[in-house]
């Protein structure tokens, strides 16, 4: 089992014993109460009694309005201001996390904490009537909460300010240092590009049959076959775990408490296999994370673009490649005997099949991107005011019609597929598109080292691991997303790399 190694740069315990900084005190402190109520949110979604969800959202509401009240209080005021005084700008990571947490104290300090209690319990009752409506598939039943958390959203980036449109403000929280502008002329650019390669990689799928055999592949079978695979790429299981849920997800708990969480199919393992390597892509970033600063900025993600550049590349780049499978194949056809007759190359010809899906999470590389540019073009004229929730079906229905040319057979399908919305997570979904260019670009600067090429080549993962450890995962948020992913690559966040993984792959 392979153990953290965190690359430091200054640990925030040094600089508490060198300072006596009560803001990173403060910040731990915020840091407790934040991740107690990061676990009701697990369990909410794990194992939660359904009658028992009106007394969690009481639970989540009043840890968030004390969470608030803390992290906008006069004494958090002047510890930061004090120990923005004290610094003499000679440590850079120290002078990072005071940097971040002014721009977080500004931001918190503009929400009232009614604001925060009320947008609390809303996605908590959102996300109880999103799973029943997404069971029905009937999109109704949760338009009125969808139309609550709109008006919060709203209400956050009127207080926030903008200086383009409503969704900048919201984007920020995501994906500082960015704008809406920005990623719409980035989609607009690559629309085209991804609409023919997608076109042409679902044709030369069609041509070429390929299938899995029938099932059952039974669950207990796969989540033995998925923890193997986790623990092997890195994921510490002393650290972290894999339960069951509606909608994968990973979330953190502590610094060496990390849930993954996934969904089973008995007809297709891949389904669950690929949830588990996405998801444990994100946890072995959160466990990369310098322990020791944890509540601190330098041992946080620094946004969703690079949190899904992780999952992403271990999905994608290394679970879907043949080395990768040269290794597990053999093992998939011990623990599954019916793919006992199926070759490795016809079972990579069915991982690297495109077909336009209607579901997101299903979606294979080359089309998975078109489901991103519908859904953030539906939430900035949600927030805009030029699309009303009641027709957000129909709206949906026809974007999509526009771009896979053809309809979901219903909500469930459509509209209702994710749970973002019901978490009050307007302004997230461009990350997602952001974060596979950024894979891309990081896993071509990785494997221009040779010793790293040829270990990947060898599915032998530790090498690629460190180097992320050490370009991405300890700098925590001390740097701005587009700066780390620079100064990692040596240039700019840029789609040519991406573009051009797509091409080798499907083209």
């Amino acid at each position: 089992m392979m153990k953290n190694r965190h690359f430091r740069l200054c640990p925030a315990a040094e600089f508490l014993q060198k300072t006596h900084m009560p803001i990173f005190e403060r910040a731990r402190e915020l840091a407790v109460i934040n991740s107690a109520a990061s676990a009701l949110g697990w369990d909410q979604e794990t194992f939660l009694p359904t009658a028992a969800h009106d007394h969690r959202a009481a639970q989540l509401s009043w840890l968030s309005a004390r969470a608030h009240e803390m992290a906008t209080s006069d004494a958090w005021k002047s510890d930061l201001e004090s120990a923005e005084a004290a610094d003499s700008g000679t440590d850079p990571n120290l002078s990072a996390n005071l940097r971040e947490l002014r721009r977080e104290f500004e931001r918190a300090t503009k929400l009232p904490v009614e604001l925060v209690a009320r947008e609390s319990t809303a996605t908590s009752h959102a996300k109880h009537a999103w799973a029943d409506a997404r069971k029905r598939s009937d999109f109704s039943t949760f338009a009125p909460h969808l139309e609550t958390l709109l008006g919060i959203a709203r209400e956050k980036a009127d207080l926030w300010g903008y200086s383009g449109e409503p969704y900048d403000a919201l984007l920020e929280a995501y994906e500082r240092r960015t704008s809406t502008a920005a990623v719409a002329a980035l989609f607009d650019t690559l629309k085209p590009e991804l609409r023919k390669t997608a076109a042409a990689a679902v044709e030369k799928s069609a041509a070429r049959a390929a299938s899995l055999p029938p099932g059952p592949y039974p669950i207990a079978a796969q989540q033995s076959l998925n923890a193997q695979i986790a623990e092997s790429i890195g994921f510490d299981f002393d650290a972290g775990r894999i339960d069951t849920t509606t909608h994968p997800f990973c979330t953190t708990l502590g610094p060496q408490d990390v849930r993954l969480t996934t969904r089973y199919d008995e007809n297709d393992f891949t389904s669950s296999l690929f949830g588990v390597l996405h998801e444990a892509g994100h946890g072995m970033y959160e466990q990369g994370l310098p322990a020791d600063d944890f509540g601190l900025p330098s041992g946080n993600s620094v946004s969703l673009g690079i949190h899904e550049s992780q999952s992403r590349l271990w999905e994608n780049h290394v679970g879907r490649s043949r080395a990768f499978w040269q290794r597990w194949y053999p093992i998939a056809r011990e623990t599954f005997p019916q793919l006992a007759g199926l070759s490795l190359d016809d079972f990579l010809a069915y991982l690297w099949r495109a077909e336009f899906s209607p579901v997101r999470v299903e979606a294979d590389e080359a089309t998975y991107d078109l489901h991103i540019i519908l859904r953030f073009g539906l939430e900035r004229r949600l927030l805009n005011g030029d699309l009303a929730v009641t027709d957000v079906p129909a709206a949906w229905n026809e974007g999509f019609r526009e771009l896979f040319g053809f309809t979901p057979e219903n909500d469930a399908h459509g509209c209702l597929q994710d749970i973002h919305w019901s978490m009050g997570g307007l302004g997230y979904f461009a990350t997602y598109t952001l974060g596979n260019i950024n894979s891309a670009q990081l896993f071509a600067a990785a494997r221009k080292d040779p010793a790293i090429a040829s270990a990947i080549d060898s599915a032998d993962y530790a090498p690629l691991l460190a180097w992320l450890r050490k370009n991405v995962h300890a700098h925590g948020a001390t740097l701005d997303p587009a700066d780390l992913i620079a100064q990692a690559t040596g240039s700019p966040p840029a789609a040519a790399d991406y573009l051009a993984h797509l091409q080798s792959r499907y083209l």
